[in-house]
């Protein structure tokens, strides 16, 4: 997860917190092996639980929910890597992964609605007048990632899909899956978002992730879906005390995507 904050030290006779992530909507703590996620919207963690429940692939057991906290059990194994930092799993666990989202967009559909294209054209217009308001890119950049990003805004045949799924989320021991995390997104959407989520900020896994998928998709709007992402992520961000510039993360992905845009 995004924004760790660690208490350092050891407490005598109990067990130390550790805030994991922060931020003006949630928080999630760790106190030993049991995390908390602190959520002021009861129907989002209401939605959580039902879609880790339905999910077909692992996630962490649910060991109590009680207004506004959501107590999950720790899952074994690591992160299968982090944005801004070279992932060092193997191609067969990234294929793994691959494998876990198809499932996943098979399963029967949940009952929460995602956005529309029309409705994230709207949400990425407003975004991109923000970036450029506030001098955070050039409007060169902002325009061609827009641009890059209208090929993700086609109809799609709606899957189960995470909906966050962040590399961060997924949880590894060896080459096998053992757990996917933060469910708190999970709706109908398009399949190719969970897949450009996952391989945002680590293009070149990309390909051990639609070999591990299984099944023919368009890479063109993989890469448009992680400009949509990066476009609409960075005022929530910086919203939220987080660094969107810091490398290898979404200001770094804008850059990039344009820079391969050029003529």
């Amino acid at each position: 997860m995004r924004g760790l904050r660690t208490f350092p030290g050891k407490m005598t006779g109990m067990e130390a917190v550790e805030i994991v992530v922060a931020h003006h909507q949630r928080a999630t703590v760790r106190v030993g092996d049991t995390f908390l996620k602190i959520d002021s919207d009861q129907a989002r963690i209401d939605a959580e639980c039902a879609a880790m429940l339905a999910a077909p692939i692992p996630t962490p057991e649910i060991m109590w929910r009680k207004p506004s906290v959501l107590a999950l059990a720790g899952l074994p194994g690591t992160a299968l890597g982090r944005l801004g930092e070279p992932s060092s799993a193997s191609p067969a666990v990234w294929a793994a992964a691959g494998s876990a989202l198809r499932t996943l967009h098979d399963a029967p559909l949940p009952p929460r609605l995602g956005r529309t294209p029309e409705q994230l054209a709207t949400e990425l217009d407003a975004e991109c007048a923000w970036l450029i308001e506030n001098g955070v890119l050039p409007a060169g950049i902002i325009a061609c990632n827009r641009r890059i990003a209208e090929v993700a805004l086609r109809p799609w045949t709606p899957a189960f899909t995470h909906g966050d799924l962040q590399v961060e989320h997924v949880f590894v021991n060896g080459d096998t899956i053992v757990g996917v995390i933060d469910w708190s997104e999970a709706a109908q959407g398009d399949p190719m978002y969970d897949l450009a989520t996952l391989t945002l900020g680590h293009p070149e896994r990309l390909g051990d992730v639609v070999s591990g998928y299984g099944v023919r998709v368009d890479l063109d709007v993989i890469r448009a879906w992680w400009s949509v992402r990066s476009l609409r992520g960075v005022r929530w961000l910086i919203d939220h005390g987080f660094d969107p510039t810091a490398p290898g993360r979404e200001v770094d992905v804008l850059r990039a995507r344009a820079s391969r845009d050029q003529p």
